[in-house]
């Protein structure tokens, strides 16, 4: 699918905590959820609620990370010592996914505008002196990347930008902290919960363009059942 800049639905004003507009950026659903280009921009609020508790950190939904390979738990273990410096850890579920050998390929195996996983360094959140970003996931083509976000508070979450903000601090942030941060919007409470609903969404696009929600498992067609059998577009006045 050929991507571009995100587009958002209808305006939303919902932030988090932190002071991140909520939305999620994904694709359609087919006709129960529309989208008119690769990426849209939904009001968090409209997505079907999750239950937090199911999300542990063993990914049973994935059957388990699996065996972490030396040289990958190498890796997530520099990222975490250079976030340390900063008072800062990765979230145990993060590094559990990305490090598995089952899950750490499993977002880019459904996604179906070939996402592919990209982690970057500690990278400074602008406007907020501290928190740190760590890119975690991107579109092929750049138009999205998704970041955990790392306050000093402890708390994490997950951003999404159209901003790569890895590109801008190599080329000196030529942009201000104000107008990078307002590309910043918040999308999961966690990166399990983002996980499987990325995951969730893209398994769905993959039914109701082939062979019809009747190939999807309960929970699934649950999820998909919170939109109705179809969903008039969101830009129809």
């Amino acid at each position: 699918m050929l991507a571009e800049r995100p587009v958002r639905t209808e305006p939303t004003e919902t932030t988090e905590p932190g002071g991140f507009e909520a939305g999620w950026c994904a694709s359609d659903l087919g006709e129960h959820r529309p989208c008119r280009y690769t990426y849209e921009y939904y009001p968090y609020e409209s997505l079907p609620p999750l239950d937090s508790a199911r999300f542990t950190g063993d990914f049973a939904w994935l059957g388990g990370p699996g065996a972490a390979p030396p040289e990958r738990s190498a890796a997530l273990a520099a990222l975490d010592g250079a976030l340390a410096a900063h008072g800062l850890a990765l979230p145990a579920e993060f590094i559990a996914f990305q490090a598995g050998e089952r899950t750490h390929h499993a977002l880019d195996e459904v996604s179906v505008t070939a996402c592919w996983t990209s982690i970057s360094e500690p990278l400074p959140c602008p406007g907020e002196p501290g928190t740190f970003l760590v890119r975690f996931l991107r579109d092929q083509q750049d138009c999205v990347h998704w970041y955990l976000c790392l306050r000093p508070s402890g708390e994490t979450c997950v951003v999404w930008s159209p901003v790569d903000f890895a590109y801008e601090y190599e080329r000196g942030r030529e942009a201000g902290a104000a107008e990078l941060r307002a590309e910043i919007r918040w999308c999961a409470p966690a990166f399990e919960e983002f996980a499987y609903r990325f995951w969730a969404e893209n398994r769905i696009w993959h039914a109701v363009h082939g062979g019809g929600p009747a190939e999807l498992d309960q929970p699934l067609r649950d999820y998909l059942d919170h939109y109705g059998p179809t969903a008039a577009s969101p830009h129809t006045p």
